[in-house]
């Protein structure tokens, strides 16, 4: 069974020119079948800020009313997707721009009001590996945002973490899957403070230790969600830290077992 790696770039590096020209260089040289995921809230939220459109996060999670769903997929399905495919295209990376609306490739409903209502977002339902799994197999790779719909022409804002996941799960039948979380830091850290108190291993038992403690909090909540999902749904690798990763195993990063 082939190796397919998925990929998900975002943090810093997303914003950073030279870091995603670079990233981008490397990521076209990996051999064999891989998918690329972006996201790029940080614009997203630059671009509302410049707006007066109100931006609102909980736990992580980007509240989207209309205003900012229109924001999102200008900014997620056309200025930094499009950028990410030229680059390939001139690394010799031959590549198609998704949203989860192409293609009838990732089918989500909209997120159930309970105590929150976070507006147009889209819990996944379901994803359709057909129209990828042609592209792969011919030597192209799919890039993907974290945009979805619900087959009733209603874009739905995603967590790009869990579009990678979902995505990492949908093809464990056909492929040994690994997946990789790119950020600009080299794992997850015990002391945010600390650049170098990477934990390098962290599985169930002592997910639940760090997040009791406030280790684990925000943002990378909703991501090591993602990670466990994928470990114990047959991804066979998930891993966590620098690009750098990708290309070298020895390279200090987080390690998620079952």
């Amino acid at each position: 069974m082939k190796t397919l790696k998925v990929v998900k770039i975002g943090g810093n590096i997303i914003d950073d020119d030279i870091a995603l020209a670079e990233f981008l260089k490397g990521f076209a040289a990996l051999e064999g079948p891989k998918i690329l995921v972006h996201g790029g809230g940080k614009l997203a939220t630059k671009m509302a800020k410049s707006m007066n459109i109100e931006v609102q996060m909980v736990d992580g999670r980007r509240i989207t009313d209309a205003d900012t769903l229109d924001i999102i997929t200008m900014v997620y399905g056309g200025k930094i997707n499009k950028n990410i495919i030229a680059q390939l295209q001139a690394n010799n990376c031959n590549s198609v721009g998704f949203t989860g609306a192409d293609g009838n490739v990732i089918v989500s409903e909209k997120r159930p009001v309970k105590t929150i209502d976070y507006g147009f977002v889209g819990d996944v339902k379901h994803v359709n590996t057909k129209v990828p799994k042609v592209l792969l197999e011919n030597d192209i790779t799919p890039v993907f945002c974290a945009i979805t719909h619900n087959e009733n022409g209603q874009l739905l804002n995603t967590n790009a973490d869990t579009v990678t996941s979902e995505l990492a799960i949908a093809f464990a039948d056909l492929y040994q899957v690994e997946l990789y979380y790119c950020f600009e830091k080299d794992g997850v850290l015990l002391d945010v403070d600390d650049a170098n108190s990477v934990i390098e291993d962290i599985n169930t038992k002592n997910y639940e230790t760090l997040k009791a403690d406030g280790v684990i909090t925000d943002g990378m909540l909703p991501k090591l969600d993602n990670c466990f999902h994928a470990i114990t749904n047959h991804v066979s690798k998930v891993c966590l830290g620098k690009p750098e990763m990708l290309f070298n195993q020895n390279t200090k990063h987080t390690t998620i077992q079952a």
